[in-house]
């Protein structure tokens, strides 16, 4: 069909002439509603960014003190679980305050004792380190 032809049968219809493919030859157009042809465009990008982000995985820390509670620890725990079940990978820092760090078996214990309640859902990703008063090691969904 010629341009002048499109263009008059959508002025009838009241709505637009969208040039859809330029590149292509003869150029490819639509007889459509501009504002919907743009809403529609919008939200396809939306979904295909949605989609985008779903697939990446972040990184989460959960910092845990040596003197935290049984509950508090389970709590902290539970919310671990939900990462990982995210997709997630997290990072768990057992956190030495004052003179703490002077005990780093009572670290290392804290973190065996997360560790042992994670075992079923979680897998230890390289060896726990020390850097500066953190005790850290990454953990992924099994």
């Amino acid at each position: 069909m010629s341009s002048r032809d499109a263009q008059v049968l959508a002025r009838e219809a009241g709505v637009d002439l969208v040039e859809i493919a330029a590149n292509a030859n003869p150029p490819v157009v639509k007889i459509i509603d501009w504002g919907k042809y743009q809403y529609q465009k919008m939200k396809e990008e939306a979904k295909n960014r949605k989609k985008a982000r779903e697939k990446q995985s972040e990184l989460k820390q959960m910092k845990i003190g040596l003197k935290i509670s049984d509950n508090d620890l389970n709590i902290k725990v539970r919310k671990i679980r939900g990462f990982l079940e995210d997709g997630d990978h997290v990072k768990i820092m057992i956190v030495f305050r004052g003179r703490e760090l002077a005990h780093k078996e009572l670290g290392n214990e804290m973190l065996n004792k997360v560790l042992e309640l994670l075992a079923d859902c979680a897998i230890v990703e390289g060896k726990p380190q020390f850097s500066g008063r953190n005790l850290s090691v990454g953990v992924r969904k099994k």
